[in-house]
């Protein structure tokens, strides 16, 4: 099994809403409720493109297994070297190492880039995210309690930062 990290192409759109979708519906890595439409899906990458922002593409045998990419993390003008992330692996390919590729391969664009600091928020939950984070560098830096409803019951809200150097 050899994974490729490549620049994402409209084809993978399909890919990753599944991903997306099954997050959605299945875990609290997303606070949406509703699943997203193709067009949403869609709009929302080609947003990322046009703004020069990376989306990653973990492939596996021609197959989309992981993704990652980040955005703005506030949308005011001092915030343009912070970067909010988000990487995601399909249940087919969970404990195989593609999360790390990304990671790895996000930090290194961001760098590339300028970017500062990058953020992730993470569902209290979420405890494997929290301490893949760790390994990177990242650090919890606040919790907002009861900052979402899913699932009938209140989520925390963890930020994690990772400085760039």
């Amino acid at each position: 099994m050899e994974t490729i990290l490549r620049k994402y192409k409209i084809e993978d759109t399909q890919a990753i809403l599944d991903i997306i979708n099954y997050n959605i519906l299945h875990s609290t890595a997303l606070y949406d409720y509703t699943i997203r439409t193709y067009e949403a899906q869609l709009a929302m990458l080609e947003d990322k493109m046009k703004k020069d922002f990376p989306v990653i593409i973990a492939e596996v045998d021609g197959v989309v297994a992981g993704f990652g990419m980040y955005g703005e993390f506030r949308f005011k003008e001092a915030y343009k070297f912070t970067v909010e992330h988000s990487v995601y692996v399909s249940n087919d390919f969970q404990g195989k190492g593609i999360g790390k590729l990304l990671m790895s391969q996000l930090i290194a664009t961001a760098k590339e880039q300028g970017i500062h600091t990058m953020i992730a928020v993470i569902d209290s939950e979420n405890q494997s995210s929290v301490d893949f984070h760790e390994k990177y560098g990242f650090e919890t830096v606040g919790l907002i309690k009861e900052s979402g409803w899913k699932f009938e019951r209140w989520l925390h809200s963890v930020f994690m930062q990772l400085i760039l150097k």
